[in-house]
C-alpha cells in the first residue's frame, strides 16, 4: 500500500432511513468495508486468513456522526493507522463525500486484536504484518482518543 489507504463507495437507496439520509448502521458498514481494505493492504487478506486461521477482530470502536449523507453520495474513506504492537492495532477512518469536500461526515476510531480463530485467543502479529502497519503509522487526528461525554 502506498499513500493513505482509501475506500470508495456510493450510498445505496436501501441505506436511507425515515429521515431521508443514510441510517447510522450503514456508516458502520462502510467503515467495516474500509477495515477490510486495510486488512487486504497489510497482508491480512483472505489468503492469509485461510493459511493461518488468524484475523482482525474489532474489540472497541467510537463513531462520530457529523453530517447527514444523502442517497447517491459518493463516499471516500481515508484510513489512518495509529499503531500496531503485539496483538493490537489502532486505526481510524474518516468518511467524506467525494474528493472535493474533505470535511468528514463521520469518523470512527477502532481497536482491533489479531485473533487465532482456532485457539480462540489473541496472538501477536507476524513481523511482516507488524512492519506493514508500522510503515503506514501516522499521528492521530485531533479527535482520536476522546470518549463519549454528556450530562
Amino acid at each position: 500500500m502506498s499513500g493513505p489507504p482509501l475506500f470508495h463507495t456510493s450510498v445505496r437507496p436501501e441505506w436511507i432511513d425515515y429521515n431521508g439520509h443514510m441510517s447510522e448502521a450503514f456508516y458502520v458498514l462502510v467503515f467495516g468495508y474500509a477495515t477490510d481494505a486495510l486488512m487486504d493492504g497489510t497482508g491480512l487478506d483472505a489468503a492469509y486468513r485461510e493459511r493461518t486461521g488468524c484475523s482482525l477482530y474489532t474489540v472497541e470502536s467510537h463513531v462520530r456522526y457529523l453530517r447527514d449523507v444523502p442517497e447517491g453520495a459518493a463516499l471516500t474513506v481515508r484510513t489512518r493507522v495509529l499503531g500496531a504492537a503485539g496483538k493490537k492495532a489502532r486505526f481510524t477512518h474518516e468518511m467524506s463525500i467525494g474528493a472535493d469536500d474533505p470535511e468528514p461526515v463521520a469518523t470512527i476510531e477502532l481497536l482491533a486484536l489479531h485473533v487465532d480463530q482456532e485457539a480462540g485467543r489473541a496472538v501477536p502479529f507476524p513481523d511482516a504484518v507488524r512492519e506493514r502497519f508500522a510503515a503506514l503509522a501516522e499521528a492521530p487526528p485531533q479527535w482520536a482518543g476522546r470518549s463519549v461525554t454528556g450530562p
